[in-house]
């Protein structure tokens, strides 16, 4: 009898990759941050990617304040972090961050979630973000578009992109892909890339990765991160 299949590759027990090549993920994972309310913002779930399954989160003003000179919402994509192995639009974290954004920038966010390594290993999150943004064309573009996109109140000749930590990365990646003031997506135009604490990594060393190593994230989950 063959051996029963154990860990070879431990992410904070949140995800473990085991020598059978089966992944377990766990869902239950203990918050200590609350979840703003905040009744000037509404936001809905929309399914962006149907081949993949992947859901983005849209959070919109409910009316513009008075004393704003803008007639229309900017469009800002959220992309969140976690290592490209953990993470989704409705953890509390990136929630609260997608409100604040909506609410002090007075802008339509879209948080979209992205395929996680080493399920899918990269580029796999880049083609998500890029996906996302088609979508968010698809939407303009369409009668029978989502109507917090193409409604009228929503400016896509100014969309920023967002990154936190690996969503950084990704943004950076669209930002290559994409660049500054492209029409290749008209009539939703990038104007902008925010890159949060982005995760970079490589053959050579880092000044931030030189040290010292922090206690969750040390050097050697860094690496398998990337090797996944």
């Amino acid at each position: 009898m063959g051996s029963l299949p154990h860990v070879v590759e431990d992410c904070g027990g949140v995800v473990q990759l085991f020598s059978d090549g089966t992944i377990y993920r766990s869902n239950d994972i203990g918050f200590p941050v609350p979840i703003i309310t905040d009744q000037s913002i509404v936001f809905k779930d929309c399914l962006f990617d149907k081949t993949n399954d992947l859901h983005l989160r849209l959070y919109k003003p409910t009316s513009m304040p008075p004393s704003s000179p803008a007639k229309k919402f900017s469009v800002i994509l959220f992309l969140h972090g976690g290592g490209f192995c953990v993470g989704t639009r409705a953890w509390p974290n990136f929630h609260n961050c997608c409100l604040k954004l909506a609410s002090g920038l007075n802008a339509l966010v879209a948080a979209p979630d992205y395929r996680l390594a080493p399920e899918h290993r990269l580029p796999a999150a880049m083609e998500d973000g890029f996906s996302a943004l088609q979508w968010l064309q698809a939407q303009v573009s369409s009668d029978e578009g989502d109507a917090w996109v193409n409604g009228g109140e929503v400016d896509c000749d100014q969309v920023f992109v967002l990154g936190d930590s690996s969503g950084g990365n990704i943004a950076h990646h669209l930002a290559v892909r994409v660049g500054a003031g492209s029409t290749g997506l008209a009539p939703v135009r990038v104007r902008g890339y925010i890159l949060m604490a982005p995760f970079f990594g490589g053959v050579a060393r880092t000044k931030s990765e030189e040290g010292p190593s922090e206690q969750l994230l040390s050097l050697e989950i860094l690496d398998r991160q990337y090797e996944n």
